[in-house]
């Protein structure tokens, strides 16, 4: 079974490069990339299975024995990943088929797409810390293309800041990779875990922790260092927008999970407690950038900074309940950020804006997507009994159960800021008087709701399932926060 591990990184890198040798033959590419991207999906809940059946699974690359060569991990954490970001890109795949335009179809839209799959199950899997910055690499190189090309004087603009901003964190992250290489002789992140344990320059690991917390949340968008998201998931159709939001940010936070549960955990009293205060920050300063905005995705934008919040203070409470409360979290708001895109691109393919104060009584002429995206939106708010309120609710438990009374405020108002924010965008878009003039009534859109429809399935089954879900969370929070599990089936030890 090991070398199936190897399906969810090869098989979109070299469907990608196939793709390219039918550079016009749209239809070709279409076909090819949903096959792959549904046999990804049912691979990815094969190889989970597998893990939660038979432990943690490894595959070592042309047979050399960790730590001396490449190795791939599925845990459980890193097999719930792939799931979530296979079921994300088999979704806004289809979406893309129904809104992309020809122009970015031609220019290796479905190359590049596969490519950034690739990158994102790569990081997921990687058990080496060089491994993880270059599948960061292939994700990101991937994103410049989807995210510039065939788009306006305004996206080019704002793309550079994210190509710069991303290039500035990839520097900082071989630095990272150099400094804990200088001090533990090795890369592979089971042999870091273990050698860090055995040291005791608790200093230099905590300015190589920051380091590291820096770099990541520069990726994941953690306060102070999110300023580029919003403007630039701005830009891209809404298909890419959707699949950014609900994926990029989510590395970037899974990596810090990964990294401050395994390796750096020799100080949490620092290096927690410093991740539970960027938590406060990001979602603080993330949901008021919400509130003050009219634009439907610009509003989507910022509340996947607020969001990102929710998953760091799992991590910064450092509890195995709160740490499940996360990455119930994480599987939350990738459903439902990616189904909110979705909805974004929809009334956008109608009314042609995604600007509030253009649109009105879309709920007269297309109840269905209407009533739809309240649901989605309120489980984004927390609302019972769906997903968001139950991996919030751990959140809040355990941080009145640590005494962390200011945190659990603020992540209150949050929820009741995005609460606003988000019935903000339905009154705005959707109740009230009719706008839609012509043709605008007569769109079709059975089309643009095939794709959105399992997601919001997703967020009620979340909620309504919430038990057996959650258990399962705790069952994979049980097993990351023990490093031996890891370090002994990499090392097999």
């Amino acid at each position: 079974m090991n070398n199936l591990l190897l399906v969810p990184v090869v098989a979109p890198f070299l469907i990608g490069t196939i793709l390219i040798l039918f550079k016009n033959h749209h239809r070709t590419q279409r076909v090819i990339s949903a096959i792959t991207a549904i046999i990804m999906l049912v691979f990815a809940f094969y190889i989970t299975y597998e893990v939660y059946v038979n432990g943690i699974q490894t595959v070592e690359l042309g047979t050399w024995v960790p730590p001396f060569g490449i190795v791939l991990v599925a845990d459980l954490f890193a097999g719930l990943m792939v799931i979530l970001s296979s079921i994300v890109g088999v979704v806004c795949l289809f979406f893309a088929f129904q809104t992309i335009s020809p122009e970015r179809e031609k220019f290796f839209f479905y190359p590049f797409y596969m490519y950034l799959l690739a990158g994102v199950h790569g990081a997921f899997l990687t058990g080496d810390l060089f491994n993880l910055f270059v599948f960061f690499e292939v994700m990101l190189i991937a994103s410049y293309i989807l995210i510039v090309h065939g788009g306006t004087k305004y996206q080019l603009r704002e793309s550079f800041k994210y190509v710069v901003i991303n290039v500035f964190a990839s520097i900082f992250f071989i630095v990272g990779i150099a400094y804990i290489y200088g001090i533990t002789g090795t890369l592979n992140m089971a042999q870091i875990a273990e050698r860090v344990a055995e040291l005791e320059q608790t200093g230099v690991l905590n300015a190589i922790a920051v380091l590291f917390l820096l770099v990541f949340g520069m990726k994941g968008a953690l306060f102070p260092l999110y300023f580029w998201l919003p403007n630039s998931y701005f830009g891209p159709p809404s298909a890419i927008a959707a699949l950014f939001g609900g994926l990029l940010t989510k590395v970037g936070i899974y990596a810090i999970i990964r990294t401050f549960t395994l390796i750096f955990v020799h100080d949490p009293g620092f290096t927690h407690n410093l991740i539970l205060w960027l938590a406060a920050g990001t979602m603080f300063f993330g949901v008021l950038g919400a509130v003050a905005q009219f634009d439907f995705k610009r509003i989507l934008s910022f509340h996947i900074i607020s969001q990102v919040g929710y998953m760091a203070l799992g991590l910064g409470l450092y509890s195995q309940l709160a740490i499940a409360g996360a990455i119930y979290y994480i599987a939350h708001h990738i459903i439902v950020k990616s189904a909110l895109f979705l909805f974004c691109g929809a009334t956008e393919k109608i009314t042609g804006t995604t600007d509030l104060k253009k649109m009105s009584g879309l709920l007269k002429t297309y109840p269905v997507l209407g009533w739809l995206f309240l649901v989605t939106a309120i489980s984004l708010a927390g609302i019972p009994p769906l997903s968001g309120f139950f991996s919030k609710f751990a959140l809040i438990l355990d941080g009145i159960d640590q005494g962390r009374y200011f945190i659990v405020f603020i992540s209150l108002l949050v929820g009741i800021l995005t609460l606003f924010s988000m019935m903000k965008i339905f009154i705005y878009v959707f109740w009230g008087e009719e706008s839609l003039k012509g043709e605008q009534r007569n769109r079709p859109l059975m089309p643009l709701l095939m794709p959105i429809l399992p997601l919001v399935a997703l967020t009620v089954i979340l909620g309504i399932g919430a038990e057996p879900i959650f258990s399962f969370s705790m069952e994979v929070a049980e097993q990351i926060l023990e490093p031996s599990n890891y370090i002994n089936a990499v090392l097999k030890e």
